[in-house]
């Protein structure tokens, strides 16, 4: 008796993998065995670009911030400082949609963060004044 190959399920990954190869250039487009292996390093670019992504927008926030900071008397770096001396827990997208959006919002909060980083500064010297010198 023949061997069973069961061709109908193989054929359907064939043309899966090669309908997911469309658009590729030369053999990678009509041929499985180049198609498959142009599929799978593709698919590990994308993998890899969705991660790289997130990675890019906090870098585009920290940029604006940086800029909005700056146009409001105080570096990025202090900002950031600032608010959690102050307990705010607003990530950098939505910091950074504000400081575009709603500059009056954002000059509060850098007043607010100003404010915080000097209460910061009281306390820090008040602490090494009273500490006893040995």
């Amino acid at each position: 008796m023949a061997r069973a190959t069961n061709s109908p399920a193989s054929r359907k990954r064939r043309k899966k993998v090669l309908k997911y190869a469309k658009g590729y250039f030369g053999n990678k487009s009509k041929l499985y065995r180049y198609a498959k292996e142009a599929v799978q390093h593709a698919w590990q670019h994308a993998y890899a670009a969705r991660r790289k992504k997130k990675g890019d927008r906090r870098s585009l926030w920290i940029v604006r911030l940086n800029a909005a900071c700056r146009n409001a008397g105080i570096s990025y770096s202090r900002f950031i400082e600032g608010l959690h001396a102050a307990n705010i827990g607003l990530d950098r997208k939505v910091l950074s949609d504000l400081a575009i959006r709603d500059e009056v919002a954002f000059n509060g909060l850098v007043r607010k963060a100003q404010d915080a980083l000097k209460a910061k500064a009281s306390s820090a010297s008040g602490a090494t004044a009273a500490a006893p010198k040995s």
